[in-house]
């Protein structure tokens, strides 16, 4: 951890409510919903849903997500999980001559997404479901303007669009070469006619009506392996949040099947070192060194808690802290590569704190950039590659069982302290995402940044050898750094062992979106530079 001198956004605040978003036109959604009386569940859906249309290389009607809700009245935090589960059809003997597929038809996995944010709302919401989807249908119907980001996403995946038609004229433009121009307009036709559907028929025509059937036709005719049952026997689960104590504050993480323990438990690591009295290089290096051990856990441990035991109680212990802690050499790196020879993944979060305090730590994803490339018949709607995280290996915490739900690399924090509402903060990125939040939380709980300090500092991220989410699993052991640490920090961790991967300013992975909500009521919000995000407040 090491903070800059300045930011280059200065952070926005407001003591009626903030949204913070991957995308200006999702945080325009979001923000009136709730200035026309919304809460931060209904301005979740509007900007779950907009996000499905603006970011469709990231998330969508055709992917997973999770939903941690606090209620300011009650102090009650529940998180919901719309992640769906393997087709019945998909079996590991299926996969065992040419192994997991990593990208198109067989790669999709049941879409939960839709499920868990109809169900949220449906028990939290005040607002109309129809209304909450008309920023989203009017996005699909009159189209978004490509941004350089999204120019960029679609020119690393053009293999992954190609193969489909239909995703290769709505994505690329029908361009055979070349990036979509700046500017142009996206439009889903079909996408919006899908919204329409939804805005009517909630969830149910998804998954089990009308839409369902045209869904799975689609996904037939694409050699999908998803179909009608798979559909109509996803259900979201409502589940209580994980959580700590570190240093007065409490922070709560959603349970398995994510992996959000795996952030709860380097922060009980690092809470044995006096963060603040280190030098910026022995700071990183603690952090990079409990994150190392603790990606051991993850691989071991991490699966559906209804199909394996998660050993929470133990693996969230003081006493395993200590012996974790312990076993850090303050003068030299660790290797430790991962017992089986684990990519990035693309995904999209977002931060909603309405005027009474409630709020929504929320992720959502279709996992690869543009996930498997396959559009569903005349849906529009982009289907996820989740079955890339799957293992194969008999006994393997995370391996296929048809009807299993695969383990997430999505997690979605929130802080509390005295027992208030402290903030809500998280990014997208795959294996990368709880080695950001760790940095950014710390660095606003121990060296009290704000927001947009905390996600501006310069970052690392550690690549362990076999540690990628995706199957076959990769890793090259090295700490990607950015310039912003200095070249003494560099040069200090250079001699710590750390073998360094140097990237430009501000192009580390994630992109991070935080809210704090400060002791007199202000809401202040950051945003990441590092891709489209926005935040506003009012």
């Amino acid at each position: 951890m090491y903070l800059p001198t300045r930011a280059h956004r200065t952070p926005i605040m407001g003591l009626n409510g903030a949204v913070a978003t991957n995308h200006p036109l999702a945080t325009q959604a979001g923000l009136d919903v709730l200035r026309a009386g919304g809460n931060a569940i209904d301005a979740t859906v509007a900007i779950g849903l907009s996000l499905s249309v603006v970011e469709p290389m990231m998330s969508g009607l055709g992917g997973d997500g999770f939903f941690q809700v606090h209620r300011a009245a009650t102090g009650q935090t529940r998180c919901w999980n719309g992640t769906g589960a393997a087709p019945f059809s998909a079996t590991p003997e299926r996969f065992k001559a040419a192994g997991i597929a990593v990208r198109g038809p067989l790669s999709v996995s049941t879409p939960g997404f839709l499920a868990g944010l109809f169900a949220m709302h449906a028990a939290e919401g005040r607002l109309t479901w129809s209304g909450l989807c008309a920023a989203a249908i009017a996005q699909a119907r009159d189209g978004f303007f490509v941004t350089h980001h999204y120019r960029h996403f679609a020119n690393v995946h053009r293999d992954v669009l190609t193969p489909d038609p239909r995703s290769t004229a709505v994505f690329l433009g029908g361009l055979a070469s070349g990036e979509p121009p700046l500017a142009a307009i996206l439009r889903q036709p079909d996408l919006a006619r899908t919204l329409e559907e939804i805005a009517m028929g909630g969830a149910e025509t998804f998954y089990r009506g009308a839409l369902a059937k045209r869904l799975a036709a689609g996904m037939k005719d694409a050699g999908v392996l998803v179909d009608e049952r798979d559909l109509a026997e996803c259900q979201p689960e409502i589940q209580d949040p994980v959580e700590i104590a570190y240093r007065g504050f409490r922070v709560t993480q959603t349970p398995p099947n994510s992996t959000g323990f795996s952030m709860l438990q380097m922060l009980k690591i690092v809470e044995r070192f006096d963060i603040p009295a280190l030098d910026a290089a022995q700071r990183v290096h603690v952090l990079v060194e409990a994150k190392k051990r603790v990606f051991l856990d993850r691989e071991r441990f991490g699966t559906d808690p209804r199909h394996g035991t998660v050993p929470l109680d133990r693996l969230l212990s003081d006493a395993y802290a200590d012996e974790l802690a312990a076993s850090i050499d303050m003068r030299k790196a660790a290797e430790i590569a991962l017992a089986e020879p684990e990519r990035a993944g693309d995904t999209t979060y977002f931060a909603v704190v309405d005027a009474e305090g409630n709020a929504v730590s929320a992720i959502q994803s279709i996992n690869s950039g543009f996930g498997s490339g396959v559009t569903a018949g005349d849906t529009g709607i982009l289907l996820n590659n989740r079955m890339a995280y799957w293992h194969l290996t008999p006994g393997h915490a995370n391996r296929l069982v048809p009807g299993k739900r695969v383990r997430h690399t999505m997690n979605a924090p929130m802080v509390f302290k005295d027992n208030r509402l402290w903030a809500v903060e998280g990014t997208p990125g795959a294996d990368n995402q709880i080695q950001i939040n760790l940095q950014v939380l710390t660095s606003m709980m121990d060296l009290g940044a704000d927001p947009q300090m905390a996600l501006e500092a310069p970052r690392w991220t550690s690549t362990q050898q076999g540690q990628g989410a995706n199957w076959p699993h990769d890793g090259d052991g090295r700490l990607t750094v950015e310039p912003g640490f200095g070249p003494e920090v560099l040069a200090g961790l250079e001699r710590l062992g750390h073998r360094l991967h140097r990237v430009g300013p501000l192009e580390g992975p994630c992109s991070v979106e935080a809210i704090r909500i400060m002791d007199n009521g202000v809401r202040m919000a950051g945003s990441d530079p590092r891709r489209d995000g926005w935040a506003a407040a009012y």
